[in-house]
Parts: C-alpha cells; structure tokens; sequence
C-alpha cells in the first residue's frame, strides 16, 4: 500500500511505502497535534492586544503606506503600458489575418478560374479530336481550343501570382522580426 502524504513536517509533502504499519497512524496524529498547537499559538497572539502606537510608529506606518501606493501607481502604469502593448499586437494580428484571408481568397478565385478554363481546354480538345477523327476539319474548334488554352495560361499565371504573393505575404513579417532581432542583439 502507497502512502503518498506520509511525511507533511514544514508543509512538504513526499511519498512514502509504509506497508500499513500502525505507527505511520500514531506519526499523523502527532503531526496534526503539533500543527494544531502551532495554529492556536497564532490564534492567540492574533487575539492578544498589541501596545498602542506610538507618534514615532504612527509616522513609519504612513511612510511605509506612502511608499506602497508609490509601488502600486507604479505597477498599475506597466499594467497599462503592458496591456496598451498587447492591444497594438491584437490590432496589428487582426489586420494581418484580414490581408491573409484576402490573399486567400483572391488564390482561391484564381484556382476556381484555373480549374474551368482546364475543363473548357479539355472539353475543346475532346471536340476537336472528334471532329479530326471523323475527317470534318472545324476551324472554330481550333480557334475555340487556342481560346481555352491562352485562358488556362493566363489562369495559371494569375494563380502563381497569387500564391507568389501569399507566400511573400507570410514571410515578409517573418524577415522583418528575423532583422528586427539581429539590430537589437548587435
């Protein structure tokens, strides 16, 4: 059997095997008494009248007070000043994710785009091929089937543009924080 609470002496707790011995019983009792004692000891010397204060006291005690509020108006300018900071990175955050989503989805109109004029090219070509096979020349088919190949070049360009530009849009934060870092440990 484990006993992880056998040793409690200065409030630190360590496991211990005990096997269930009836000492490790009496230790507990032991220890709890002497803890209740500690307790009614600081209970009493709370509850005892303490001297009155003195002028000398009572000027310490506002100058220890004065000093305090000194502290505290202190620490309540850098919890300003830290959650000033953290608002400007949530703003500055936001506007990021706004620029990403927009790049995403100009990527994800240009891949739609990309994927029709390839259906239209494979469409053209498939007619085409039926017209050649059937021994029927169709100088539209050819024209039509060089419109749908420039338009999935271009649909092609426009999509590597946009993800030319995704990609650049996330790495630029990501270099000026890199030279940002190397400035200051220089």
């Amino acid at each position: 059997m484990f006993d992880r609470f056998a040793n409690c002496d200065s409030g630190h707790w360590t496991g211990r095997q005990t096997g269930g011995e009836m000492s490790d019983i009496e230790d507990f009792e032991q220890r709890i008494s002497r803890a209740l004692a500690r307790i009614g000891a600081g209970i009493e010397r709370v509850q005892t009248p303490s001297a009155p204060i003195g002028k000398g006291d009572s000027e310490a005690l506002q100058t220890a007070l004065d000093d305090e509020r000194q502290v505290t108006a202190q620490l309540e300018e850098r919890v300003k000043s830290l959650r000033d900071r953290q608002d400007h990175a949530i703003a500055e955050m936001k506007a990021e994710a706004a620029v990403t989503a927009t790049r995403m989805t100009q990527l994800d109109m240009d891949l739609q785009r990309l994927r029709r004029a390839n259906e239209q090219l494979t469409s053209t070509i498939e007619a085409l091929r039926t017209a050649n096979e059937a021994g029927v020349g169709e100088p539209h088919l050819i024209n039509k089937a060089m419109m749908a190949e420039l338009e999935a070049l271009r649909a092609s360009r426009a999509t590597d543009v946009a993800e030319a530009d995704a990609i650049l849009g996330a790495l630029t934060p990501l270099v000026a924080k890199a030279a940002k870092e190397q400035e200051e440990s220089a």
